[in-house]
């Protein structure tokens, strides 16, 4: 699903460069489970926004599906990243004023779907994580795992190839971030392809491989049983 080439990403500070990505390569197959780790610092950030196609690189190649998207126009960018990838953030990033349907909906807008076809597939995101019977609430109204359930409902309204997670558990007690992390299992389970970007041990074990970034390169890639 993902090819990853010699990716490079420098930034400028000043008169200095920071390579934030240092010549990283990456093979990532559909239905697969994983999260990246690493100190501050270490790339994790920046690999995770070329991934989801919200920047690109210095130089090298990252091919999503067959099609390579390190050259693309942020035009074209903006077209991949609505249809493929899916995110969940740490800080849910849900419209205060709109409710649970108008939130989970709105990239359904963006692609152009028509409003009976919007309608279907919001009620099956919805229900996908047990919120239909919360669809006219709005953020305030509900808890934060609640809310974090919203986000994902949103993440998966348009059947992305990836679901991509920043974080997911980070304003969430330990209780409701089990019961989110539960939900992501439930999801890798039922064939999603799950990239998980996290600092903590416990949620990163749950994957099924875990790449750890240092200093701009993957230090280890390793499977767990």
């Amino acid at each position: 699903m993902i090819r990853i080439r010699d990716l490079r990403k420098i930034y400028k500070v000043g008169a200095s460069e920071v390579h934030a990505l240092d010549g990283v390569d990456l093979d990532i197959a559909a239905n697969e489970y994983i999260a990246i780790m690493g100190p501050s610092g270490s790339g994790k950030s920046t690999l995770m926004n070329m991934v989801g196609c919200l920047d690109s690189p210095s130089s090298g190649s990252y091919e999503l599906r067959g099609q390579i998207v390190s050259d693309m126009p942020d035009d074209e960018l903006a077209r991949i990243r609505n249809r493929e990838i899916g995110f969940v953030f740490q800080t849910f990033n849900l419209l205060p004023r709109a409710d649970v349907f108008h939130n989970v909906e709105l990239p359904l807008i963006y692609a152009g779907l028509p409003a009976a076809e919007r309608g279907r597939r919001v009620k099956a995101a919805v229900e996908a994580v047990s919120l239909w019977d919360r669809v006219r609430h709005k953020p305030n109204e509900l808890s934060g795992g609640q809310r974090q359930r919203v986000a994902i409902a949103r993440a998966l309204v348009n059947d992305p190839s990836i679901l991509l997670a920043d974080e997911p558990t980070g304003n969430l007690d330990s209780k409701t971030g089990d019961e989110i992390m539960e939900l992501f299992d439930a999801l890798h389970a039922q064939g999603q392809t799950v990239i998980l970007v996290t600092h903590e041990e416990e949620l990163a074990r749950r994957a099924r491989r875990i790449i750890r970034l240092r200093d701009g390169l993957i230090e280890s890639d390793r499977r767990l049983s």
